[in-house]
């Protein structure tokens, strides 16, 4: 996993602008110790609260587009002040944390940072968001839309049916029928049954 310290001055980079300016101070309120990573599949970031004399670190994947991630920085960040509040008492995706995500992102909506169609989605999942913007079909379709597609890359819902597809780890599928909101694919290796959502991202064969 290749990870840099990230310096204050360069974090502009990674974020919309005119929001360096809102997340600074919460950076700095909180002592996080902030690092970006590239080569992460499994996480957009991460958060290890402080002990033993080391500050809150937070982790945020650095290849996403602006919009992703600053919206994982407050992701984090909330997880920062559940633990502040509530230590380690309660779930880490649960209710406490649930409120506390929905007052960050309130807080920043309201200076019209985000374009309209990741406003509509982050406005409609104020009061329960989910544990991860890839868990929010609709947020995730709308992040999307600003990132730099890699040659060959297509969403599951963009592959005829049928068709073979390799995911990031190598593993190769065929893609099957939808069953409510999800593609029933089978691995080509095994014959096993997997369900993926349709924005998940994947290389055709």
């Amino acid at each position: 996993m290749a990870k840099e310290k990230l310096s204050f001055d360069a974090l502009r980079q990674y974020l919309p602008d005119h929001t360096y300016e809102l997340v600074m101070p919460l950076i700095q309120q909180h002592k996080v110790h902030l690092t970006i990573t590239r080569e992460r599949q499994t996480k957009l970031g991460d958060y290890r609260n402080a002990h033993g004399g080391r500050n809150h670190r937070i982790s945020v994947n650095g290849n996403h587009n602006k919009f992703s991630f600053l919206i994982t920085l407050l992701h984090e960040l909330a997880h920062l002040l559940a633990y502040e509040q509530y230590g380690n008492r309660i779930q880490a995706h649960g209710r406490e944390w649930k409120t506390l995500y929905g007052g960050v992102l309130k807080d920043f909506l309201q200076y019209h940072i985000f374009p309209a169609d990741i406003t509509k989605e982050l406005q409609a999942s104020l009061h329960n968001p989910a544990a991860s913007s890839c868990a929010e079909e609709g947020l995730q379709r709308a992040l999307m839309h600003y990132d730099k597609r890699r040659p060959g890359v297509k969403r599951i819902e963009e592959i005829a049916p049928g068709k073979h597809f390799i995911i990031a780890n190598g593993r190769s599928f065929a893609k099957g029928e939808i069953i409510r909101k999800r593609y029933k694919c089978t691995e080509l290796a095994t014959g096993k049954m997997y369900l993926f959502s349709p924005v998940y991202e994947v290389m055709e064969i």
